[in-house]
């Protein structure tokens, strides 16, 4: 339980039959969808494309990096079109734009060199920062680093006439990053705790744009090159080339999401975890902390095999894991495509209620962690050593733990934030598919604690 969390006490029941409204809509993630598979298949297809528009093709297939950072730049470009032109997003109060009021430039110029030294600032400190991280600078990170490096001049130099054209709109442009540039600056009178939020939003963006950057190129080569005629018959081999296309559409439609946290598409964001808990346990799960926490402490892979060797026996039952596998993995990837372009860790970026988030508030952990239970079966084990079946147990018992309490932090974040989201959370404790039965099997199980929600403290 997260330590800025009271006891566990009654909310509110909501009767209705349906869940609040989500704050996204679910063709966001579908128009990022159909865009990806559409320059997957036309990437695999490169070389047919030429030779029959009479081209020479000396490239091959479109698998390398620069390709799948073509692709998550497509994809994002097209979900941002229709949130804008269909959706329009940008008329939503939610953003703090007004765009029928707005002020002249003379009005705005001295806040927004305020905001752009703060924003500056924050982008130095963040780059030195990577400099400082040796695994920055090896192995996959190298290529994030280079595309930030590349992207930095645009960057800045783009800032100036965005900022002011965002601050003319702004019902109150004095936002988070204008609050730490003042504190810069010495000439403003400051909220330290929006100089805090601000820090907490890009630090979240600095750490996480980097991974989703450095792992972009990995599946996508997997999934351009792969000779599907050779796997067709193979249960491992397609369930392998299934996962991989699944993952590829998490990871680009979730790079994108980290990348446009931008209010003319309602899609800023509004608050970062502001909770310590939240922090250690979502970061334990990723480099460079991952390698030493879920990659040596906690490793529970140590003498195993893997579902495809525990069943190759058994073809029936090994069809039948694959789809299994294949079905959880599809879970996992439809939470991130629900989120289309505001999908990030550690944020409040509005209330998503809708697709997989009918059934469980948290569906993206609950299938990654049944694929890592179903597709490792970390208590069978190679060395035939009772030893190590209980302690790859225990191991991957306590990286489901992590998750748990990921979730419980996330949980008092957005339930601090929005009455909507505490709507939802009371809605899916009685009528949630999953949630709801696993709220009363708990219930039953120690009814002391009642089926209510946690009310979250003030962030300390």
């Amino acid at each position: 339980m997260n330590a800025h969390t009271s006891d566990m006490v009654p909310g509110p029941v909501r009767d209705a039959p349906q869940p609040p409204a989500s704050d996204v809509s679910g063709w966001v993630g579908f128009v990022g969808l159909i865009t990806l598979l559409s320059y997957i298949l036309f990437a695999r297809s490169f070389p047919e494309i030429s030779a029959a528009l009479g081209y020479p093709n000396d490239l091959g297939r479109l698998s390398g990096p620069y390709s799948a950072l073509l692709a998550m730049v497509l994809t994002g470009g097209a979900m941002a079109a229709w949130s804008v032109f269909v959706e329009k997003v940008h008329r939503n109060p939610s953003t703090g734009i007004d765009w029928d009021n707005r002020r002249a430039v003379s009005d705005v110029v001295d806040i927004s060199i305020t905001k752009l030294a703060g924003l500056w600032a924050t982008w130095f400190i963040i780059a030195g920062l990577y400099c400082l991280g040796r695994w920055y600078w090896e192995g996959n990170y190298l290529f994030a680093m280079n595309v930030l490096g590349a992207a930095i001049i645009p960057l800045v130099v783009l800032s100036v006439p965005y900022v002011i054209w965002i601050d003319r709109v702004m019902t109150n442009p004095r936002d988070s990053s204008w609050h730490f540039g003042a504190m810069l600056i010495g000439k403003e009178a400051y909220d330290f705790e929006q100089v805090k939020k601000h820090w907490r939003a890009w630090i979240i963006k600095g750490f996480f744009t980097a991974f989703m950057i450095s792992i972009l190129p990995i599946g996508f080569a997997t999934v351009v090159d792969t000779q599907t005629a050779e796997i067709l018959n193979n249960p491992v081999l397609l369930g392998v080339f299934l996962f991989e296309i699944l993952f590829v559409i998490d990871v680009q439609i979730g790079t994108v999401g980290y990348l446009l946290t931008m209010r003319p598409l309602d899609a800023h964001i509004r608050s970062g975890n502001p909770f310590l808990a939240g922090w250690i346990a979502a970061l334990a799960c990723y480099p460079p902390l991952a390698w030493g926490v879920l990659g040596n402490i906690i490793n529970y892979e140590v003498n195993t095999a893997d579902w495809a060797y525990w069943l190759a026996d058994y073809p029936a039952l090994l069809w039948l894991w694959a789809g299994w596998l294949v079905f959880l993995t599809g879970i996992y990837a439809w939470a991130t495509v629900a989120f289309g372009i505001r999908f990030s860790n550690l944020t409040y970026r509005g209330v998503l209620t809708n697709g997989p988030y009918r059934f469980t508030r948290h569906p993206a952990y609950v299938s990654k962690n049944l694929f890592w239970w179903c597709a490792t079966m970390p208590f069978l084990v190679t060395s035939e050593s009772l030893t190590d079946a209980i302690r790859n147990t225990a191991f991957i018992m306590a990286v489901s733990g992590i998750y748990y309490w990921r979730a419980r932090t996330e949980e008092a974040h957005l339930l601090a934030e929005d009455p909507k989201y505490r709507e939802y959370y009371d809605w899916m404790q009685e009528h949630g598919v999953i949630t709801s039965r696993l709220a009363k099997l708990l219930h039953w199980a120690n009814p002391r604690k009642g089926q209510g929600r946690m009310e979250p403290q003030p962030a300390e």
